[in-house]
């Protein structure tokens, strides 16, 4: 008989060569167990998206309530639906008052890269404009739209033809800033870079950046999809910095485990989309009930457990314990996403492929493959973060 393994192969798209191939039998709290009942600590949590752990009680509950009363009924925008309108309260009431009391309004998706294309188009149709500008080894997603925004030719030269108007300036690099001018629809930033490692923007190069969007009527995306929802100590990582974005876009930790994405602008923004011409970015699952009743408990999660000010203990008690290892070259990133830096990526696949078989799940960086990812769930505990530390430890000798 054809075994699970057999037919991942077989029928399911493979994204490389190698998967992990570990057989899923359960998640709960900040443990995986595989079909062989070997058990994991998650020091991924999805790449930042099991940000309360996996299954978290709150969330089923929600979950459940839900599907009691109803789950798809009809396309974003058009039919009043409880869990979409709450949730875009809730987001507004999170961040209205660092964006200077406007009143904002939510485009919800079913992931990062979708929130990415349409605040894209936002930009463009609010501005009239069409150029773009972006940064080197940014990572905002695969689509077509998102792909665009990636320097990086390996990853993006074989699905050519993209978007057009797109122009590349290093991060942190503040001549380049005057690069910026009345041509540009948008910037898109991410305020600490996700697939680099977690290198972090400078906070007086930030300030400039959003002065130059200012003075040119630039709008500028950031892009929150993985430092969102408490992953850098605060719900999201730009209120940490003097600058506000005009379009915000978050995903992955949104939704507990669901799939949700949203991008987010002031409501005289937003509302050019529904005009000239009607319906200019519609989608059919975006916002979905069940969804977004997820999303509404992960947040209360993140709230009601106070998750938001144990991140920077616990940051401090990974870097404490690791940092006077010889063979860890560096230690970056903000709260509980951090990178530890190796000589290679051959040294890192090797460790990384240790911390798993010794039960403790982590992984490498698109941009970066020398570097090995930490991103446990908000929830893990001191206990949790010793024992992972000192897997790592034994793994790098």
């Amino acid at each position: 008989m054809i075994s699970q393994r057999q037919l991942f192969l077989l029928h399911n798209a493979q994204t490389s060569p190698a998967p992990l191939m570990i057989e899923v039998a359960k998640a709960e709290g900040n443990y995986l167990t595989d079909t062989n009942g070997k058990q994991y600590l998650d020091f991924l949590s999805g790449v930042s998206v099991c940000n309360v752990g996996h299954r978290h009680p709150h969330i089923i509950n929600a979950i459940t309530e839900q599907l009691g009363k109803y789950m798809h009924t009809m396309v974003y925008g058009e039919f009043v639906q409880s869990p979409q309108t709450l949730l875009a309260k809730k987001l507004n009431d999170l961040l209205s008052p660092k964006w200077k009391g406007e009143t904002l309004s939510v485009y919800f998706s079913n992931s990062g890269a979708e929130a990415i294309d349409g605040a894209l188009k936002l930009a463009k149709r609010a501005t009239g404009r069409s150029g773009i500008v972006a940064f080197k080894n940014a990572y905002h997603g695969s689509t077509h739209a998102a792909l665009s925004l990636m320097s990086n030719e390996e990853f993006k030269n074989p699905f050519r033809p993209l978007l057009p108007d797109v122009r590349f300036l290093d991060f942190n690099n503040f001549e380049q800033l005057e690069s910026i001018n009345t041509e540009c629809a948008c910037v898109v930033l991410e305020i600490i870079q996700s697939e680099t490692g977690y290198t972090l923007g400078q906070n007086d190069w930030l300030t400039v950046l959003k002065n130059k969007c200012v003075e040119t009527r630039t709008l500028l995306i950031i892009d929150e999809i993985q430092t969102g929802f408490g992953r850098t100590g605060s719900m999201f990582a730009f209120e940490q910095t003097a600058i506000t974005p005009d379009i915000l876009v978050c995903a992955k930790g949104m939704g507990g485990g669901m799939p949700i994405g949203a991008f987010i602008a002031p409501k005289h923004i937003m509302d050019t989309l529904s005009n000239n011409p009607v319906l200019g970015h519609i989608t059919t699952f975006g916002g979905h009930p069940v969804c977004c009743a997820a999303s509404l408990a992960t947040i209360a999660v993140i709230e009601n457990e106070n998750l938001l000010y144990s991140v920077p203990e616990k940051e401090m008690l990974i870097r404490k314990l690791l940092q006077e290892n010889k063979t860890i070259k560096n230690i970056s990133g903000k709260g509980l996403m951090l990178s530890l830096e190796f000589e290679n990526f051959e040294q890192n696949k090797t460790f990384i492929d240790k911390c798993i078989e010794k039960g403790m799940l982590t992984d490498w960086f698109l941009h970066a493959a020398n570097k090995l990812r930490l991103t446990p769930p908000l929830t893990i505990t001191e206990d949790d973060i010793r024992w992972a530390c000192g897997v790592i430890l034994e793994s790098v000798g």
